[in-house]
């Protein structure tokens, strides 16, 4: 199945489960409209949930002021400017199948995918901004995750032949002059639960799990795995690593990564 197919196969699901939700809610809305009936023929009031609560444009509007207002608000909230972000939008829009639907555009789909890399939240707090159902915030982070990940190798930085670092240095130079960037292993706390627990649980006794993550001389992320157990040791993450298709790249002539 082409990325086409598979993005249209994900729009009509979305579409789906907004029909479906639209649907229950017009009926929830036809039962309140009989127990307020019957409430007012007995003299009496009812009182409404506050989960009631329809398919609106808030977060699209909220986007279109949040742009307008000050910049550097915009960067500590979703990591970048906003021209840089309505450029990745733009470039998001050309060079991926990541479209607008009929009930999200692109342009709300891709803070709710910064706001949970950016700021470590949670799909609840993307519902409360955006006013969004779980399936649909968390579709919209999925399809701008696969959207990324086909310009990824396009936009990253490109390491030079000798990064200046070791070039201008004479303790490094020509030592590690082949040398494109570092790798290393990192334990992040994971939140486990049932019979997983003993697996993710390090040699520290804390429950984790094991990224290993290669970075260039600008202290820029070049590449990152996760998910591997706490208790899984480094070579076997690096192993992993390279042997998957769209896994970490040792460049030719480089015969030496540790």
């Amino acid at each position: 199945m082409s990325e086409m197919d598979m993005y249209g196969a994900d729009e009509e699901e979305e579409q789906f489960y907004e029909a479906v939700k639209i649907l229950l809610m017009a009926i929830q809305a036809m039962v309140y409209v009989l127990y307020d009936l019957v409430f007012s023929i007995r003299g009496e009031r009812i009182r409404r949930p506050l989960t009631r609560r329809p398919v609106t444009s808030s977060g699209y509007i909220y986007m279109h002021k949040i742009l307008d207002r000050d910049p550097q608000i915009f960067r500590e909230v979703y990591r970048m400017y906003p021209d840089v972000f309505r450029k990745l939008c733009s470039i998001l829009k050309v060079k991926t199948p990541l479209r607008d639907t009929r009930h999200i555009c692109v342009e709300e789909m891709l803070p709710t995918f910064l706001l949970v890399v950016g700021q470590n939240n949670r799909y609840s707090e993307a519902r409360l901004i955006f006013e969004r159902s779980h399936f649909t915030v968390s579709k919209s982070f999925n399809k701008v995750l696969k959207a990324l990940n086909t310009i990824a190798p396009e936009f990253m930085a490109k390491p030079e032949s000798v990064p200046p670092n070791i070039r201008e240095s004479t303790k490094f130079y020509p030592y590690f002059k082949d040398c494109v960037g570092a790798i290393d292993g990192t334990h992040i706390p994971a939140t486990v639960v049932g019979r997983e627990v003993s697996r993710y649980q390090n040699r520290h006794g804390k429950i984790s799990q094991n990224v290993l993550a290669a970075c260039n001389f600008d202290l820029q992320f070049t590449y990152v795995i996760s998910g591997w157990e706490g208790s899984a040791h480094n070579s076997k993450v690096l192993n992993d690593a390279i042997s998957r298709r769209n896994g970490l790249k040792v460049p030719p002539g480089i015969v030496n990564i540790t």
